[in-house]
């Protein structure tokens, strides 16, 4: 057990560390990871305010609400007013912000398909899987 503990402590960090240079020398479309998770996230979920996404991506309000004021001044999202309280608004995604995100997806996705090139479907069914239920197991962390 502790070595299976191990084993996915390293890998995770490993797997931390490629992306975050990938990213950051290599980018993948034209979208970073923030805007293009927040993007997703409205696209799949519907029009959301800045406290649900901040709860959603586990980050401060001020964090999610710079990165879609970003997003906005680009022209991929923009304002819905609430019409019960003046201060309070929603995002939803525009078209630009859809063109984006599905390019920006399908960049992502001849990433991971060039990277699992070598794996049986079934091995890519399966560690698609784990990663889920990884993730959604590390929302209580």
């Amino acid at each position: 057990m502790e070595n299976s503990l191990e084993m996915i402590e390293l890998e995770v960090a490993i797997l931390i560390r490629r992306i975050t240079s990938t990213s950051t020398h290599k980018k993948i479309g034209k979208l970073d990871r923030s805007a293009y998770l927040i993007l997703h996230q409205i696209a799949t979920k519907g029009a959301a305010g800045v406290k649900t996404l901040a709860g959603e991506f586990r980050l401060d309000i001020s964090t999610v609400s710079r990165q879609a004021a970003v997003l906005e001044q680009k022209g991929y999202l923009y304002r819905i007013p609430d019409p019960t309280d003046r201060r309070a608004y929603t995002f939803q995604i525009t078209e630009l912000g859809l063109k984006e995100l599905t390019e920006g997806k399908h960049a992502r996705m001849s990433r991971v398909e060039e990277v699992t090139k070598n794996w049986s479907e079934e091995e890519r069914e399966t560690f698609g899987k784990l990663l889920r239920k990884f993730n959604q197991a590390a929302i209580t962390l």
